[in-house]
């Protein structure tokens, strides 16, 4: 079976809505699922308590006061009940898909990474989850209302206990760490699975009003540029499209198109460096050279 772990902001307005909304759709997966809640956030103990969660109120945590991702993947393995585990953000919807899935990525590896697109749909109201129906209704209305994001945006990683070991760096949770698990799995040899075909995990919009510099503050502030330097750039960071399979309704299929966006990848980076280190080096040199003559019509540099 499963163990879900994430970790929560307060529990407070539309943040705790949908945070709520995702713990309650993970409950419904099975009775056995266990889920494991980190932190001791505002309403977390006592969203814990009512749903039957695992509570863990010890997070460790940099400078600033945010959660390291790192001691959350290190305890939850050592703490799990099961041995295939699936971290997720705490404003993701999961439903059946997403089981079966895991289930069927299990029976042909016995290592793995399964990750996949998710579907950025605008909720605001608590879901009727003792409706038979809430499945079918959410999907419809991420279909028709929602929108699809790209491979570099990744909440939910199911893996086997033991994938990561003590060398996830001191990350917190704000950006890259995701994109740097992806590639760790693939570094380590392990076999890294897009099952975006055959799950649709629903991302229920929400504000950065959580961060003092909003928006800006989560994905250009300090810690985000802390979390790209130890990751190591560019080149240790991977996204949903660089899976070796893709889970497919008939089965795994190797994931060809890998190979196009990872040459994509290095064109891209390559035409930075050209632009950025190439074009800059010739530019200097070149004043170095005109400088005499520049001078000699009166300009300063």
């Amino acid at each position: 079976m499963l163990t879900i772990f994430t970790t929560a902001k307060p529990f407070r307005g539309h943040i705790g809505i949908i945070q709520r909304n995702a713990l309650q759709s993970w409950k419904a997966l099975h009775p056995a699922v266990e889920i494991i809640l980190f932190g001791a956030d505002e309403g977390a103990a006592h969203a814990a308590q009512e749903l039957g969660l695992h509570h863990e109120p010890h997070v460790e945590r940099n400078e600033h006061g945010t959660k390291r991702l790192d001691y959350l993947f290190a305890r939850a393995q050592l703490i799990a009940k099961h041995d295939v585990l699936c971290y997720v953000n705490c404003d993701i919807i999961l439903m059946q898909d997403l089981r079966r899935a895991i289930e069927r990525v299990h029976a042909m590896h016995r290592e793995f990474l399964m990750v996949g697109h998710r579907w950025d749909t605008g909720i605001t109201e608590p879901l009727a989850f003792e409706r038979y129906e809430w499945q079918t209704e959410l999907r419809s209305v991420a279909l028709r209302l929602g929108k699809r994001c790209t491979s570099e945006w990744i909440d939910y990683f199911a893996f086997t206990r033991g994938l990561y070991g003590p060398d996830i760096p001191p990350f917190v949770l704000r950006v890259f760490w995701d994109n740097w698990l992806v590639w760790k799995a693939l570094d380590s040899g392990k076999p890294v699975i897009d099952a975006s075909r055959v799950v649709m995990a629903v991302h229920q919009n929400h504000d950065y009003s959580y961060h003092p510099q909003g928006k800006a503050g989560v994905w250009n502030g300090e810690e985000a540029g802390r979390n790209a330097q130890l990751a190591g750039g560019w080149r240790h960071l991977r996204t949903i499209a660089d899976a070796a399979e893709v889970l497919t309704p008939e089965g795994l299929k190797s994931n060809v198109l890998r190979h196009w966006f990872a040459a994509r990848r290095y064109a891209r980076q390559a035409g930075r460096v050209l632009r950025n280190d190439v074009w800059h080096t010739i530019w200097f040199a070149v004043l170095d050279l005109i400088r005499p003559v520049r001078r000699s019509l009166g300009h300063k540099f």
